[in-house]
């Protein structure tokens, strides 16, 4: 499938409504590690479209992890669950973090198969939170 350019307006629209945090790990765009990007939550291999409800604001660390997964194995109950949509589920009901602010915790089959699936708490972005924690930048609102 040829690659899809996403015009400026709608990169910017989408960076926006995600407060320029990665829809998946919560890292801030200006002080994180990597590049962010515009990620297909359905991916377009899979027929999804380059719609605003389809498109998240991601960290290239997440969007590489995710690339066309759309399920992933719940570690606690051993089922095959669909990964967090950030269009249509709320981050919070997922999601939660662990005393230090640093580790993001799965409070449903959802959030804990998407933690394994994208590697949310891969070391580089556990490292960032603890900064951003000391600096009183973390967790985001």
């Amino acid at each position: 499938m040829p690659s899809e350019r996403i015009p400026t307006a709608i990169r910017r629209f989408v960076a926006i409504r995600a407060n320029n945090y990665c829809e998946y790990c919560r890292c801030p765009e200006n002080i994180g590690t990597q590049s962010f990007t515009v990620e297909h939550i359905k991916p377009r291999q899979a027929g999804g479209e380059t719609i605003l409800e389809n498109l998240a604001w991601s960290c290239f660390g997440c969007n590489s992890h995710k690339h066309t997964k759309t399920m992933a194995i719940d570690p606690q109950s051993g089922m095959q669950v669909s990964l967090f949509h950030p269009r249509q589920q709320v981050w919070a009901e997922h999601f939660g973090w662990n005393e230090d602010l640093t580790l993001m915790i799965g409070k449903t089959s959802v959030g804990r198969a998407t933690i394994e699936a994208l590697i949310l708490n891969r070391q580089s972005v556990v490292n960032l939170r603890r900064v951003l924690v000391f600096a009183n930048l973390h967790p985001p609102n």
